[in-house]
């Protein structure tokens, strides 16, 4: 019986900030050009998470894929060298709210850093990649 008291207790301590780490919503909108935003042809979805929906696919895997990154819609630092490799034409622009904060961040692929950025949330780009 102590024991189930003492669960009890570590249970109730940790349940205010084990919410608190997960709480707010995602819910996001996301638009991919596969050619580039002055191309033309973009595509968008629909995502939220807790639980997942949306219009995206896998909307799960993004879900979990964002859950495991500490901010993944950061910019890169402007102190931070690149290597100057052209990652392809495509841009995406992902706006909305992420565990209840505002979310408006732009992505596309035009070197090392800025392609590795994008390849860190993949799965809210559901289009090809790759230079033409």
């Amino acid at each position: 019986m102590r024991r189930l008291a003492v669960a009890a207790v570590v249970l109730l301590a940790l349940g205010p900030a084990c919410a608190s780490a997960g709480s707010g919503t995602t819910s996001l909108t996301i638009t991919a050009w596969p050619q580039g935003r002055d191309a033309g042809n973009g595509r968008t979805w629909t995502l939220r998470c807790d639980p997942a929906g949306g219009t995206l696919p896998r909307r799960a895997a993004a879900c979990r894929q964002l859950a495991a990154r500490d901010e993944p819609f950061s910019p890169i630092p402007d102190d931070v060298a690149c290597i100057e490799i052209y990652g392809g034409p495509q841009e995406a622009l992902v706006r909305g709210r992420y565990r209840g904060r505002r979310v408006w961040a732009r992505f596309d692929r035009t070197d090392g850093c800025q392609a590795g950025r994008w390849d860190r949330v993949r799965l809210l780009f559901p289009i090809r990649v790759g230079v033409r």
